[in-house]
This record gives structure tokens, sequence and C-alpha cells, in this order.
């Protein structure tokens, strides 16, 4: 497997688990949970840090450390020019080439705004812009993103830090027919169990945060949800059996004694 590289834009990483770093009860288990996840990039939002503290023991110090490939989001961002002024931004800081595009349409379900989104793709990728849109689990919008020269689409499963799991398989496997670039689900991730489903439904990567910061062990939920990517991933390209309606004995039948 080590071979089995998820290739987004000019980049390639071994780990398919991609995992933010909001919510944690410090900056120290934020790093103890980025380690046991075994995830090489990790995702931050731009409007909810301070970018230029870099002092010992701030959550950017930790990110820029360059142990991880660091993927600045649009989280709070409501209109196209709000999230295309917050990447330039993070440009002009030297933190975004690969990005995470996120346009909430909604406050209470945190939906994205599939017009903004689609307009500040459009523009970024315009701009040189690595983009990684979050959307609805709509195959025409990721259509769309794709054909705007997104690198890679990111539908949601359920609604942000719901937990709820993956509520349409059938939309995210017309969106994977589809698709000619990865498809990683984002948002909605509750336990080990639903990375795993995401993974055998052969979606390319997971993005979570909640699922891991909002446990009663970060640290062991985060290794957990590695786990289960990696071993989604590998039913989905060992391709499982097909279901029957009946029983189908185990044991050969060829050669028994009458």
């Amino acid at each position: 497997m080590s071979d089995d590289l998820l290739q987004i834009g000019s980049h390639s990483f071994g780990s398919r688990l991609f995992v933010g770093t909001g919510k944690y009860a410090s900056v120290e288990q934020t790093e103890r949970a980025l380690i046991a996840s075994g995830a090489e990039v990790v995702t931050v939002a731009l409007r909810r840090v301070d970018l230029n503290d870099r002092g010992a023991g701030s959550l950017m110090r930790l990110l820029t450390s360059g142990r991880w490939k660091l993927l600045p989001n649009t989280a709070g961002c409501y209109t196209a020019e709000e999230a295309m002024r917050t990447l330039r931004l993070a440009r002009e800081l030297g933190l975004a080439d690969l990005v995470k595009l996120e346009v909430i349409g909604d406050p209470k379900t945190l939906y994205p705004d599939n017009e903004q989104t689609l307009l500040a793709a459009q523009m970024l990728v315009k701009e040189g812009f690595t983009v990684l849109p979050y959307c609805i689990d709509d195959p025409i919008v990721c259509r769309k993103l794709q054909d705007a020269g997104c690198a890679a689409v990111m539908p949601l499963a359920a609604p942000i830090g719901s937990g709820l799991g993956i509520r349409n398989p059938y939309n995210l496997r017309i969106i994977l027919e589809q698709a000619r670039v990865p498809v990683i689900v984002d948002a909605g991730v509750g336990t080990a169990s639903d990375a795993a489903v995401a993974m055998e439904l052969g979606c390319h990567g997971v993005l979570l945060n909640t699922a891991i910061a909002g446990a009663r062990e970060p640290e062991l939920m985060a290794e957990a949800m590695r786990e289960a990517v990696s071993a989604g991933r590998k039913a989905f390209l060992a391709g499982r059996m097909p279901r029957r309606l009946y029983a189908n004995a185990s044991s050969p039948e060829a050669g028994l004694i009458e």
C-alpha cells in the first residue's frame, strides 16, 4: 500500500485522513491528536486564529513547524469576496497554495452557499490557488466545481459538527462516478465506522475535526480514525463480496462423501 498515494494537484500524500485543529482543550492536546491521526494535512480556520502569533506554545507555531502540510480554510466566510480576501491574505503570509474554500450560506445548518462557492472557486483557480471546496453532496455542484478547475471536491457527509455520518451514500456514489478529481468527504463524520464507510464507497479521503476533538479521548479516537480510513481504503481496493438474499455455504460441497 506504500505506493497508493493520494494525488491532489501537484501534491502527493500517503495518508488519506485530513484533520482539523479546532475545539481542542489545548495546543498540547492538539499536537498529540494530530500525531496519533497519522495525518499529513491539517486544516486551520484563518479567521479564528492569530496568524501572526508564532510564539512558543501557540497554535501557529505548532502548525508552521513543517511537520504537516497546512491547509488554510475560510470557515466563517459568508460571501465569495470574504473568502477570496481571506485566502489572499494567507498567501501574503506565505501560508496558502493548497486551500480549503468554505463559503457558508446559513448560520444554523452551516450548509455551504453553492453559488458563492462556485464564484470564489473560479476566481481563486485563475489566481493560481489549488482549491479544495467544501460543498453540498450535490453531483451537479461537484461537477461544476471540478469543471472550474478545483483540484478536488469535498462534499459533506452531514452538517458540520453533527456527527451523523454518511446521510446519502447514493449521491456520493454518483459524485464518484463522474469525478475526474479526488472526492474527499468533509463534515459530519462522527466515529470510525463513518470514515470506513466513506472510504469503502470509493472516496479518496476524509476530512474531519469534531469527531476527534469532541471525543472523550481525542488521541485514541484519532488513532481509530487513522485505522478506519486505512481499512476502508483497503476494503475498497480489495472489492467486497456480492450481496445475496439467501445463504451460501462457506465450505465447498464438491468431493463430499454421500
